[in-house]
């Protein structure tokens, strides 16, 4: 294990977590069949995302939340991809980024499911 420290970590840590999401049974098909991610935009695009909150770069240009309204998304979704997302965390980093980065996604999962909830009930 090593510190979470550079754009090549995080791309790391990227690519490994969404390996697993892809052949999980509960989430893996929200992202192939539903949303029909074209993985060589996204994970680059992801890897952005996630550099700029971590690392401080600039290069992520979106906005995250709205692919995600259409995609009938519930609680248990977003606690598999939070362990998940964990998971790959543990397994791989150390130290304060990587306590940063697990706190940040467990921050965007709640943000996430409590404005699904909100768009459900207007």
């Amino acid at each position: 294990m090593k510190p979470l420290e550079t754009r090549a970590d995080i791309e790391l840590l990227v690519n490994e977590f969404y390996a697993k999401v892809r052949k999980d049974a509960s989430i893996g098909p929200i992202f192939d069949d539903v949303a029909k991610v074209n993985w060589e935009e996204h994970l680059p695009k992801i890897t952005n995302f996630w550099c700029d909150l971590i690392l401080g770069e600039n290069n992520y240009h979106g906005r995250p939340f709205p692919p995600h309204i259409p995609l009938n998304l519930k609680l248990e979704h977003f606690e598999k991809w939070l362990g998940l997302f964990i998971e790959t965390v543990n397994e791989h980093f150390n130290g304060l980024k990587a306590e940063e980065i697990k706190n940040r996604a467990l921050g965007i999962a709640r943000n996430f499911l409590s404005n699904i909830t909100y768009l459900e009930k207007a």
